[in-house]
Parts: C-alpha cells; sequence; structure tokens
C-alpha cells in the first residue's frame, strides 16, 4: 500500500498510460445501467466488481506489451457526497465503497500486474456535471464538500488522488489545497471546450496559475481530459504553448461537442488509429505530455494505439 506516495513515478519522462472512458465502456459495452456515470455501484455487486476488474486488466495488458507504466483510476468519480446520495448512498457507506474500489486496485497491482509500474489513483470527480458547472462554490465550499471521499481514498491507502473533468478554477484549487492538508500528491486535469477554454471562459494558462497561485503551487502536475486534441491544440499556438504544467491527456474519442455528445443517443467511438495518431503529432510538439490515456468513448483499442504511436519501446508479443 501507498508505494508510490512519496515519489510517484510518473514525475520523470517516461511514457504512462492512463485507462479509458470507464463509464462508456461498462454502458455502451458492457450494458451495464449506471444512472448519472455513477460506476461506484458496480462494487456492490458481484458481476458488476468482475466487470471491474477484467476492465482494468485489459489496461494491465496494454501497459505490459508497450512497455509502459500504468495509472489507474478507482471508479470513484462520482462517489462524493451529492452524487452517492442520488444513488441512496449515506455518508459510511460511500466511504466504504470509496475504500473498497482503492482495495480494487491494490489486489489488482498485487496479482496481475508483475512488470508494471502501476499507479493506484483514488478519483475524485465534480460537484456538478462534467461538462458545465451547474453551481459555483468558492474555495472553502469545494475544500469541504470533497473532505470526505479524499480522506477515503487517503485512508484506503491511494498513491496519489486525481480530480478529473474539473471546469472551473475554484473547486481545483479547494481540492489542491485539501490534498496539501492530506499530504497526498494530487493531479487536476481540467475539461475544456471546443476553443480551448474552460467551461467558464479561462485558458488553461489562467486557471493553472490562478490554482498554483492559491495552493502555493500544490498539485503535482495537470492534465486535459474530455476533450479531443483538436478542441485545444490550437490554444498552444497562441501564447499558451509555455503551460510546462500540463503533463497529460485523457481524450474523448469523438470530435464532437459537449453539447452534441450531450445529444447523442450512440456512442462515438471515434477512430482509435487516427487518434494515437493525433497523440502521436501532440507530442511531437509538446514531449512534457508523457502521461496518455482517454476519457469519453476510448476503450482498451484506443490506449493500445496511443501506446503503438508514442511508445519508444517495441512492441511485445502477445
Amino acid at each position: 500500500m501507498t508505494r508510490y506516495r512519496n515519489a510517484l513515478p510518473q514525475s520523470g519522462d517516461r511514457l504512462f498510460l492512463t485507462d479509458g472512458g470507464l463509464e462508456t465502456t461498462l454502458i455502451y459495452h458492457e450494458g451495464f445501467d449506471l444512472p448519472d456515470f455513477a460506476a461506484f455501484v458496480l462494487l456492490d455487486d458481484p458481476a458488476g466488481e468482475r466487470a471491474l476488474n477484467d476492465y482494468y486488466r485489459a489496461y494491465i495488458d496494454v501497459a505490459r506489451r508497450y512497455g509502459t507504466g500504468l495509472i489507474l483510476e478507482s471508479a470513484t468519480w462520482r462517489a462524493s457526497p451529492d452524487w452517492g446520495r442520488r444513488q441512496g448512498y449515506d455518508g459510511e457507506a460511500l466511504a466504504a465503497l470509496n475504500r473498497r474500489a482503492i482495495a480494487l486496485l491494490e489486489s489488482l497491482r498485487d496479482d496481475a500486474a508483475e512488470g508494471v509500474d502501476l499507479v493506484v489513483s483514488g478519483c475524485l470527480g465534480p460537484r456538478g456535471d462534467g461538462y458545465s458547472p451547474e453551481r459555483l462554490m468558492s474555495v472553502a465550499e469545494a475544500r469541504a464538500y470533497h473532505r470526505r471521499q479524499a480522506e477515503a481514498l487517503t485512508e484506503a491507502g491511494a498513491d496519489m488522488l486525481s480530480a478529473i473533468t474539473l471546469n472551473y478554477p475554484d473547486e481545483a484549487t479547494g481540492i489542491a489545497q485539501l490534498a496539501r492538508e492530506l499530504d497526498m500528491p494530487v493531479a487536476l486535469s481540467f475539461t475544456v471546450e471546443t476553443d480551448g477554454r474552460l467551461p467558464t471562459g479561462e485558458t488553461l494558462r489562467e486557471a493553472i496559475e490562478r490554482v498554483d497561485a492559491d495552493s502555493d503551487a500544490y498539485p503535482a502536475y495537470y492534465m486535459i481530459n474530455c476533450a479531443h486534441p483538436s478542441h485545444f491544440t490550437a490554444a498552444f499556438d497562441d501564447g499558451e504553448g509555455g503551460l510546462a504544467r500540463l503533463k497529460g491527456l485523457r481524450a474523448n474519442a469523438s470530435r464532437k461537442s459537449h453539447a452534441e455528445l450531450d445529444a447523442a443517443t450512440e456512442l462515438d467511438s471515434g477512430d482509435p488509429q487516427a487518434l494515437g495518431a493525433d497523440y502521436a503529432t501532440l507530442r511531437a510538439r509538446l514531449p512534457q505530455f508523457t502521461i496518455l490515456g482517454g476519457c469519453c468513448g476510448t476503450d482498451q483499442r484506443h490506449i493500445a494505439s496511443i501506446a503503438e504511436a508514442c511508445s519508444p519501446v517495441p512492441r511485445l508479443a502477445s
């Protein structure tokens, strides 16, 4: 437990993969009904827990095949107080499921990940919608809202915390300050629109600089997620290219906007090979991006394509 908490191996230049779109995979490929995209409820169902196990093992196999490290996120993106209550879970039951989510990843690291540097990440999600902030919290409110979940993930032995699909700076700052209180490494990942800006209008540079200023630059690194590379690469052509704190990307499979995806009735899985090529092009321009994975609509095919396009290590026989 806590194998890498004091020295995250992805902090260097080695390529690390993440998993893909957990919720879209489970809903559209595995047939699970996940209201609110709340994957954590599967931990209360033997068949659901087996599906989570199989999902994660597929990415361990990809990382082993391509000789990369791997960061796996716990199935807890929706396991925070407001979303938990919508699924019928009180505070203690929700904390227990957060701990079980970390235990599942720990068991996979022990049983299935030999030869793979596997980082166990405790995943936090936004209080509101991942695409559009419905309620803007202050920094203090965000720190208080996320506290119990962050504490449960920390106590369970996660190597780090991550917050995914954040869409305004104050919530990100609150999580960064909370992680500092808990002495936990944390990575913050922002959602951006097709213009490369956060849904609240800030540029990535503005958001990162604001969070860093209000947290003594505590986050280990920042990422972009839930957007296609075509949505934000132009931001690096107009003075945004010096964003050295950005280290990773979890892109959507689809080139559609968030509004188009919300209105869609079928999964748009895009083109895995084309997405891998897009990542390779981005890496050629921004070699600091060493943490590569997927978000909505992606699965192990997309991550394997990204690894094929970006890994400097020859592929091993599968």
